[in-house]
């Protein structure tokens, strides 16, 4: 009986719905199928945000070299350099004049960009890296004016706003030029190809997997590691562990290195880490909100590694790692353990 009267409910609720759409239709255009609605000036504002290069688009706002300098140490320098020299494999943000005709030309703000729209709005949508649209558009005026003064373009005393946003040109500004290839190239290839004095066929001499030159799958690196144990103690990690951990340590080596020779590149090299105070790597600059963490006493150990890689903001917050941190038990354990057998020496 219960179920009888739950049943009529519902085909009572559907006949009211079914009513209802017949009285309100949805509003429809020519052609159209009369679904959803005219979206509303501040539902198109929130996803309208890109910068053209006539300026248009700009927020009202302003930002000084020196407050830009303060935050692009904050959000920038780890993989950017403090100079815009940029930290390992990220890009260099400054310099390069003069290079873009060479064999190694050097693309920054400075010697190639052709708009400032340019670097706002990627500063904007996209940075800092893991944080995308996490500054204020004050910061990025800032950091903006910051990078301005690394390219020569303005003086230490300068500040940017919306209102004198187009009156600094750019450097390369002039070795841009609208797109002529319907007229110059279309035309060259669309003739009658030429088919005489080709080219010999190129011969292929030897594989890369013959070579072995190619990179190492997860399967790869397991049967290596129980083929070859690496040589530990009886207490050591476990050998297949350490394996895994090779294979999950890919996404961290972006920014840090580990084991013979290894150095600070974006993060700071992680021999000797387990055992070792937060924050004590020398000739690395760390975020103070790590340095502040050592000073309490905080030492790596598995514990602390543990917590900091399943959450690397929520366990220290203030740091600067981007990283999200790993989801898997299994995957930290991984880690820890290829970090015990292959970073032990300093």
């Amino acid at each position: 009986m219960q179920r009888i009267a739950l049943t009529a409910g519902a085909l009572l609720a559907a006949t009211s719905i079914v009513a209802l759409a017949q009285e309100t239709p949805a509003p429809s255009r020519e052609g159209g199928f009369g679904l959803g609605r005219t979206a509303l000036p501040e539902e198109i504002a929130a996803w309208d945000i890109d910068i053209r290069p006539d300026g248009q688009g700009l927020p009202v706002g302003s930002g000084d070299v020196w407050t830009g300098e303060e935050a692009y140490v904050t959000y920038c320098s780890a993989c950017h350099g403090d100079f815009g020299e940029a930290v390992g494999r990220w890009p260099v943000l400054s310099g390069g004049f003069g290079s873009l005709d060479g064999e190694d030309p050097v693309k920054t703000i400075g010697s190639y960009f052709p708009y400032l729209s340019t670097v706002w709005d990627y500063v904007h949508r996209a940075m800092p890296y893991g944080a995308a649209e996490s500054l204020t558009d004050d910061e990025v005026y800032a950091i903006t004016a910051y990078l301005m003064y690394l390219n020569n373009m303005v003086e230490d005393d300068f500040v940017l706003s919306n209102e004198n946003f187009l009156e600094v040109p750019m450097p390369n500004e002039g070795g841009f030029f609208m797109d002529d290839r319907d007229t110059v190239e279309l035309p060259v290839l669309m003739q009658e190809p030429c088919m005489t004095d080709c080219r010999a066929p190129v011969e292929i001499t030897m594989r890369a997997a013959v070579l072995d030159v190619t990179p190492e799958t997860v399967s790869d690196v397991a049967e290596e590691a129980s083929a070859e144990p690496a040589e530990t103690s009886p207490m050591g990690p476990d050998p297949a562990l350490v394996a895994q951990g090779e294979t999950v340590f890919r996404a961290c080596a972006a920014c840090h290195e580990i084991g013979e020779g290894a150095r600070n590149r974006v993060g700071p090299h992680l021999n000797g880490t387990i055992g070792m105070t937060v924050g004590t790597h020398e000739g690395f600059r760390y975020s103070p909100a790590l340095r502040q963490a050592g000073e309490s006493g905080m030492v790596w150990d598995e514990e602390t590694l543990a917590a900091y890689l399943s959450d690397p903001r929520g366990f220290i917050p203030g740091n600067r790692m981007a990283f999200q941190g790993l989801r898997s038990e299994e995957d930290i354990m991984a880690v820890i353990a290829y970090m015990q057998a292959t970073g032990t020496t300093e």
